[in-house]
Order: structure tokens, then C-alpha cells, then sequence
């Protein structure tokens, strides 16, 4: 599409913007500071008063202390949940959580109080960095209760993993994408389900870097994972791989909250795997040919043009072909991208809900539907997840609530995915 008639659409289908944009950031940023100030009350109370729940610690420090005794064989890394199945910079991460808190619950969950809070903070610069949730609207990423719980009364790595991709995204932002990968891979060296936004983030490479820049920008996140995994793949690498960059894992039915009315046998079965990975490929497919890069005529001829950019630019290192992508599309291609994966997950345990949560009010708002029905839409998703165990009515609920989002999100037409201006101060040097 020409820039001409790129323009002329942007003007018929973005939404509306404020009449005074500067004051309504001004309004997002006061209230996003008085709900880190309530938030910070909230989970001292939390902490006091509300008590802990033991699940996954336990395990957590007694695969930290095999590997602080010298372990690095991961075949013999276990704890009371079973084997280690994470990758290496968990144990880094809860070996400095080891450390710092003695191994003591109290004091964890303070160290994860401070980790909501960075967290939150980040989301809501992620927010604030973006035109499209109102002031008025940031109070709902405060308003989980099932949020709270998996932060500072479950002690779960989920929470650090997150933490880490909401940083990687805030950096995407600022046009920092070589360190922006290299946190990533951080976050994924935690828990491997940061993976689902691998597909959009590349996209993302693709659309923003010029083909050097996106060889750095993996070599980076690939290196630190080497880094991060070295000894345990001097001792066994087989091991390793197998059991931290396990795929095929399966999941206990009793314990997932999506896919709970599918029966037992099918839900544990190859077929149905292979299924959901098929359908998973698929949307991802559809949703970045035809949204995410319908302004450059589609799929492959993104793929094409970057190839033709590569050969008359020869590796351009200053990446002057590019464009500066708009930071709304970002955000919201990461998160969809995202999203799609969570739908198609076999399997979602109730930890598992801090994954996508703080993008629901974002995708929601990026849909068309009313506010009435985007609010009934996220306290429906927060209901299905505080019903344990899951049953056949909010399981299928739940699906319902996904499916209705992803449609929103489907039929709303796309916005111009680039800045108008291009200003080299974005540039990353």
C-alpha cells in the first residue's frame, strides 16, 4: 500500500485521540503513581494478614541447593514437585532469592512485594507509552485478586519471568532492541513460556531493523543462552536441553483451567496436542498477514521486500531503510501475539493467569465492543480464574471469554503500523 493511501486510511479507521493529549498522559502518569502507593499498602496488608500458601518453594529451593552443592547434571536436580524443568536462569534467579531471603517464606514474600510493584510499574509506563487504555481504566490492573496471590502468597517464578518480558517490551519502546532481546532471552531462560511472543517480537525484528541489526539482535539472546546453560551442557548437554526445553510436556488435567471439559484421555493425547499447535499456527499465520502486516501487502511480501532491502543495502548497518514502528502496534502485536498462544495452550495452570493478564484491558480496548461489554468481558476472564478447581462450566466460559476477545480484536480494522516522521533520536545506536 503507498504512503498516500496508507495515510488516508489511517485517517478513516485509528480511533480518536484526546483533544489535549500531553494532559491526558499527565492524568495517566498521576494515577498510575497512586496506584503504586495503594498497590504497596495493599500487599503489606496482604502480606500481614493473608495466609501463605506452600506449592512450588519447597522444590524451588531444594533444586536451588542441589545446584548450589555443585550439581550440574540436571538428571539429578529435584525437588518435591518432582524434577527440574526449567531452564537455567531460574536457578540463578532463586539462588539470589536463596540468598537474600535465607530461604524463609516471610521474607520472600517481601522480596516478591518489591518484584509486584517493578512489575506493575513497568506495565503501566508500557501504558502510558501508549495511546490507547483511558486514564480511568488503569485501576483494572490493579483489581486481581488471583494476581496478588500468585506474586506474594505463591512465590512463583512466573512472576520474575514476566517481570522480564514486561521490561524487554518497555525497551522495545524506547527503541533499545538489541538489549530489549537480550532481556527476553532472560526471561525466557526462567520459564519458557515467554516463548509464545517469540513469533510477533520477530515480526517486530523484521519491520523495525535492517537485517544486520536482527543478526545482532538474536545473536545477543542466543548467546546469553549459551552463556547461561554452559555448565550444564559441559556436563550434560542432552539432559539439559531435554529437560529445560521440554515441548512436550504434559500437564495434569485436574490442575488446568482451560480445556477442562475436554475429557481426560483426549486432552493427554499427542492428537490433541498436535491439534491445538496446528490452530496455534495458524491464527498466528492469519493475524500477521492479514493485521499485523496488511500495510505492507501482507505476509510475504514483508518477507520479499526485505530480502530485495537486503541485497541493494548490502547489510546497511545505519539500517536507513527502516521505518520507526508505532509504539501502539507494538505493544499490541507482542500482546495478541501472546494471546493467540494462551487460547491454543493445552493446558493453563492457575499461576499461569499472570502470563496475559496485565495485556487483557490493553487488547480489550483495542477491540470496538462498548465499555459495558469490555468490562463484563474482563471480569469474566478474573471469575474463571478464582473458580478452583475449574469445572465444566468455567472452563468452557473461559474459552468463550478468549474467543470473544480474540474476534474483537480481529474485526477491528488495523491502524497505520509506523510513525509518520522519522526521527533518528529513536534510532538505537
Amino acid at each position: 500500500m503507498g504512503e498516500a493511501a496508507a495515510r488516508r486510511f489511517v485517517k478513516q479507521e485509528t480511533r480518536t485521540l484526546p483533544a489535549n493529549p500531553g494532559c491526558f498522559k499527565s492524568r495517566k502518569v498521576v494515577v498510575s503513581c497512586v496506584l503504586l502507593g495503594f498497590e504497596s499498602l495493599l500487599l503489606s496488608l496482604i502480606i500481614a494478614y493473608v495466609p501463605y500458601t506452600k506449592i512450588d518453594w519447597d522444590a524451588y529451593m531444594s533444586q536451588v541447593s542441589g545446584f548450589l552443592a555443585g550439581e550440574r547434571d540436571y538428571r539429578n536436580l529435584k525437588g518435591d514437585t518432582g524434577p527440574l524443568v526449567y531452564p537455567a536462569g531460574f536457578l540463578y534467579v532463586y539462588s539470589a532469592v536463596q540468598f537474600v531471603t535465607g530461604g524463609e517464606v516471610f521474607p520472600a514474600q517481601i522480596l516478591f512485594g518489591v518484584l509486584y510493584i517493578t512489575n506493575l510499574a513497568m506495565i503501566f509506563l508500557i501504558y502510558n507509552k501508549t495511546n490507547v487504555l483511558p486514564w480511568w481504566a488503569l485501576c483494572l490492573l490493579c483489581l486481581s485478586r488471583r494476581i496478588h496471590s500468585i506474586f506474594v502468597l505463591r512465590l512463583f517464578n512466573d512472576c520474575f519471568a514476566m517481570t522480564l518480558l514486561h521490561a524487554a517490551i518497555a525497551l522495545l519502546l524506547y527503541r533499545r532492541w538489541h538489549l530489549a532481546m537480550i532481556i527476553f532471552s532472560a526471561a525466557v531462560s526462567i520459564k519458557m513460556n515467554v516463548l509464545l511472543c517469540a513469533p510477533p517480537l520477530f515480526l517486530m525484528l523484521l519491520k523495525g531493523l535492517g537485517l544486520s541489526s536482527i543478526l545482532m539482535a538474536l545473536s545477543g539472546a542466543g548467546m546469553l543462552q549459551i552463556l547461561f546453560g554452559l555448565p550444564f551442557l559441559l556436563v550434560n548437554p542432552t539432559a539439559y536441553i531435554s529437560r529445560a526445553f521440554d515441548l512436550g510436556r504434559v500437564f495434569i488435567h485436574f490442575w488446568s483451567v482451560n480445556f477442562k471439559f475436554v475429557p481426560e484421555a483426549i486432552f493427554t493425547s499427542k492428537k490433541f496436542a498436535i491439534s491445538l499447535l496446528v490452530v496455534h499456527l495458524i491464527l498466528l499465520a492469519c493475524f500477521a498477514h492479514y493485521k499485523w502486516c496488511k500495510y505492507e501487502g501482507g505476509l510475504p511480501h514483508l518477507l520479499l521486500s526485505k530480502f530485495v532491502t537486503m541485497k541493494h543495502s548490502r547489510f546497511d548497518p545505519n539500517n536507513s531503510h527502516s521505518k520507526i514502528l508505532n509504539n501502539d502496534h507494538i505493544v499490541t502485536t507482542i500482546f495478541v501475539g501472546n494471546f493467540i498462544g494462551i487460547i491454543c495452550a493445552r493446558s493453563l495452570h492457575y499461576q499461569f493467569y499472570s502470563w496475559y493478564f496485565y495485556s487483557l484491558p490493553f487488547m480489550l480496548w483495542k477491540t470496538s465492543f462498548p465499555i459495558i461489554i469490555r468490562l463484563i468481558l474482563f471480569a469474566g476472564v478474573e471469575v474463571c480464574w478464582n473458580i478452583y478447581p475449574s469445572n465444566v462450566y468455567s472452563s468452557p466460559l473461559l474459552l468463550f471469554i478468549h474467543l470473544t476477545i480474540l474476534w474483537g480484536l480481529w474485526i477491528t480494522p488495523c491502524e497505520y503500523p509506523y510513525k509518520e516522521n522519522k526521527d533518528s533520536q529513536t534510532k538505537e545506536a
